[in-house]
């Protein structure tokens, strides 16, 4: 059976290690597929245990994690731990996050039926999924070209017609559809990038987390009339944003 190290972040925000190598589950996680394709239990077990258990209480953002099939987007090899309460490899480097911080990240939103979003890192597409469901139009953006296409073809066959993906550097945001009542970024640069902050309306709220690798807060920022609003939520850790964050 597969082990893995990764980092998580729990409800109480502390950063830790996890070792898995199936242990500490009861029966019925057992890391096994489901007989039934869709997997439904398994997503109402994630649910109950690891989001509403910690404090997530949106309706519409549990009716979406419910809904979306999170073992469509993680690779095949981790298709088994795709309902488990931890980030899973995705290649190039990056991860699909907890489903928690996924929920987590969401609420912050506070969306609404009619919100234009941006996101920035579309991964594995999953956390693209569950805006989908909550908001009018997604506006994703990967920097890593093998992913974006592979999120978007999964996207596509799913049936998400809300979402449009494309290859690029997304700490520029995408300008041609500002402005966004709401941002999610997930990858980490080391300070705010101003692009996001200029495509935020005014009401809108922006997501992200910001620091060093073992040194990460996510932040909630609401534009005002009279400028910016800036709270702390929880210490994460996220990879890395790359690109022109690197260079800033």
């Amino acid at each position: 059976m597969r082990c893995w190290t990764f980092w998580i972040s729990v409800v109480l925000g502390a950063q830790f290690v996890v070792l898995g190598c199936g242990d500490g589950f009861d029966g019925s996680d057992t890391g096994l597929p489901s007989l039934d394709p869709t997997r439904q239990a398994e997503r109402e077990r994630m649910v109950e245990r690891q989001i509403v258990a910690r404090g997530v209480r949106d309706t519409v953002v549990l009716r979406a994690m419910r809904q979306v099939p999170r073992h469509l987007f993680v690779p095949v090899s981790y298709a088994p731990q795709a309902y488990w309460d931890g980030p899973l490899p995705i290649g190039h480097g990056q991860m699909i996050s907890q489903p928690y911080v996924v929920a987590f990240m969401a609420e912050a939103l506070r969306l609404r039926g009619e919100d234009r979003v941006l996101e920035v890192g579309t991964g594995s597409g999953y956390q693209t999924a569950v805006l989908a469901e909550l908001a009018r139009d997604v506006f994703s953006i990967e920097i890593v070209k093998p992913l974006a296409e592979r999120a978007a073809a999964q996207l596509t066959k799913l049936g998400y017609t809300n979402v449009q993906v494309r290859t690029g550097d997304g700490y520029e945001g995408w300008p041609e559809h500002a402005p966004y009542d709401a941002i999610l970024v997930s990858a980490a640069p080391d300070h705010i990038p101003q692009p996001l902050l200029d495509q935020l309306a005014v009401g809108g709220r922006l997501v992200l987390p910001v620091g060093q690798k073992f040194s990460q807060s996510l932040l909630l920022i609401r534009r005002t009339h009279s400028g910016n609003e800036r709270t702390t939520l929880l210490p994460v850790a996220f990879v890395p944003m790359t690109g022109a964050a690197e260079e800033k």
